[in-house]
């Protein structure tokens, strides 16, 4: 059994598509996946969350939502705001032991970043991922600003005796500017280690099959597909 958890270096930055193409190849190897979204902010109760977006990409079937706010707010934040009660993280942790007892990989993606707050005691992704004696997973942006947001991101992983599972960039653009090229360099540095990955951007609206391709092409063979940083690498063109 294996847990991994996804968190971003900001919102919005491709941690759904990277949960969904970790579960896609796992699928594909016959591994045995379960999902777990500890908190979904800033959706109805009537509308699609994350989950159905990871179920729609990857086929997954075993998916959790422990918790759901309708407010685009941090976890603890929303929670205040509706005046619902916080997520337990201590019962997601819970959560996530039982479902590495019947599945091969269980797949925590978090809410926001690193250091988001889960409730007013200050409960975080990275305080669950410490619980959980699991990797983190880092998606990150491709273009300027994610060099500070990875740098802190990591320095705060280290800081907590945190392991590092990769940095994937979750939206690479079909035509990268100068900015997004030079920080690939940058980003390995910063990581110590080559990228595990770079999904395309747009990889969420394509449908299950062409995002299967999408995945295996986007993911080095540590998370399940054939991606090659020194291979990517030769592709960016940069001046010597």
């Amino acid at each position: 059994m294996s847990i991994i958890v996804v968190t971003g270096t900001d919102t919005g930055v491709g941690k759904t598509v990277v949960t969904a193409a970790l579960a896609a190849m796992a699928l594909g190897r016959g591994v045995t996946v379960s999902v777990v979204k500890p908190a979904q902010t800033g959706v109805a109760a009537d509308e699609p969350g994350d989950l159905d977006e990871v179920i729609r990409l990857s086929g997954a079937r075993t998916t959790f939502e422990p918790a759901r706010y309708p407010d685009p707010l941090s976890p603890a934040a929303a929670a205040r705001v509706s005046g619902l009660p916080p997520v337990s993280l201590a019962s997601v942790a819970t959560l996530v032991r039982e479902q590495a007892e019947s599945h091969r990989l269980v797949i925590v993606e978090g809410a926001g970043g690193l250091l988001v707050r889960f409730d007013e005691e200050g409960s975080t992704i990275a305080g669950l991922a410490h619980e959980l004696g699991a990797p983190v997973l880092v998606v990150t942006r491709a273009g300027l600003g994610t060099l500070n947001h990875t740098a802190l991101t990591l320095e705060a992983m280290a800081g907590r005796g945190l392991e590092l599972a990769g940095v994937v960039i979750g939206s690479w653009p079909a035509e990268p500017g100068l900015a997004e090229r030079c920080n690939v360099a940058d980003l390995e540095m910063l990581a110590a280690r080559p990228l595990a990955g770079v999904l395309p951007e747009g990889a969420g609206a394509l449908d299950q099959a062409e995002f299967r391709r999408a995945a295996r092409a986007g993911l080095a063979p540590t998370l399940g597909g054939v991606f090659d940083a020194a291979t990517f690498r030769t592709t960016l063109k940069l001046s010597a």
